[in-house]
């Protein structure tokens, strides 16, 4: 297919077709600068462990691909329950493939990660369903890391991790309309774990549900690493029984927490703006920032989070966070003051 000169080169799965599928990667560069894919039917992969040999990594991988267009309407099944226990990774990754274009697809029961994108320029990802049940481990939705100018768009994930997770690297992307449930929510991170030096700036997150999520919009940082997180938006969001609605955690896993670390991801431009609906835990916003670093220019607007529950309070909690706060319910007094 790479080695097409004439025309768009295509690859078809006809439509009321099921395919079993072992572990494959599809690597450029290609000759032509646009490459279609049609998923019309169904993809599946092996259920056994064996058939994967030596490539648990990966099942379907695409690298250095400019211009592809993965579409169809069809049905990408991972199969995964039987990874979920063991050690593996990502069903559909895509490496160093800029103008990918990703639509109209179900991705179902990923063994990891559903969609991974990697060192990647104007990727546009949207109308996808992707699906795992809530308590299969680590099967995230969308994965994105160092990339840039990634659009993920009009897409219903219910998973049982992640429904995004924007990591080390990333910068300028936008994510909208996104029906997030059951889930992990959408989150920053995490960053600088093991010491590393990690930057993620210029996100827009905008226009998107969480139903009965264990978290919403999140940030999370280890302690001990560096780099920054900056100039970060969520908007217009929308909350049903979300246990964690609001969370900036610069202490994401506190058993790795080394005594007198003064060193953290450097958190700052951060916006909770028209953020509504309703908290199964009575802490509805979570501002756990480090005691050495701490989080500047955190600004929250037009918040109003009640409890799932009726007549019960919903609270904030902070530490070492500093910025505005203004027509917030709950009040947190540590940017109100």
């Amino acid at each position: 297919m790479c080695n097409a000169t004439e025309g768009i080169p295509h690859m078809s799965i006809p439509k009321g077709k099921i395919f079993l599928l072992q572990p494959v990667q599809f690597s450029g560069p290609c000759k032509s600068n646009q490459v279609l894919v049609e998923v019309g039917g169904i993809i599946v992969a092996p259920t056994n462990i064996q058939a994967w040999n030596d490539e648990k990594e990966k099942w379907i991988s695409f690298a250095n691909i400019d211009g592809l267009t993965i579409n169809g309407g069809g049905q990408i099944d991972g199969q995964g329950s039987v990874w979920w226990n063991a050690c593996t990774d990502k069903a559909l990754h895509f490496h160093n493939c800029n103008g990918l274009q990703l639509s109209k697809l179900r991705h179902l029961n990923s063994p990891k990660n559903h969609i991974s994108i990697s060192s990647s320029n104007r990727v546009y990802i949207s109308n996808l369903h992707i699906f795992a049940p809530e308590k299969s481990p680590n099967t995230d939705g969308i994965d994105i890391s160092r990339s840039s100018n990634v659009s993920v768009l009009n897409t219903v994930m219910e998973t049982g991790d992640d429904c995004i997770a924007i990591n080390g690297g990333s910068s300028y992307i936008k994510i909208s309309g996104i029906a997030c449930g059951p889930g992990h929510g959408i989150s920053i991170g995490s960053l600088g774990k093991n010491g590393a030096y990690e930057t993620v700036e210029e996100i827009q997150v905008s226009n998107c549900s969480f139903t009965g999520t264990q978290n919403a919009a999140r940030i999370k940082t280890w302690q001990g690493g560096s780099g920054y997180a900056r100039k970060i938006i969520f908007e217009r969001i929308r909350l049903i029984n979300s246990e964690h609605p609001i969370i900036i955690d610069q202490n994401y896993d506190p058993n790795s927490l080394k005594p007198g670390s003064k060193s953290a991801v450097k958190m700052s431009d951060v916006t909770f703006r028209d953020v509504r609906g309703t908290s199964a835990d009575e802490i509805a916003i979570d501002l756990v920032c480090s005691d050495s670093v701490g989080c500047t220019n955190i600004v929250l607007e037009n918040i109003d989070i009640r409890s799932t529950i009726p007549g019960k309070r919903t609270y904030s909690r902070c530490n070492n966070a500093h910025g505005t706060a203004k027509e917030t319910n709950p009040i947190v007094p540590c940017l109100s003051q």
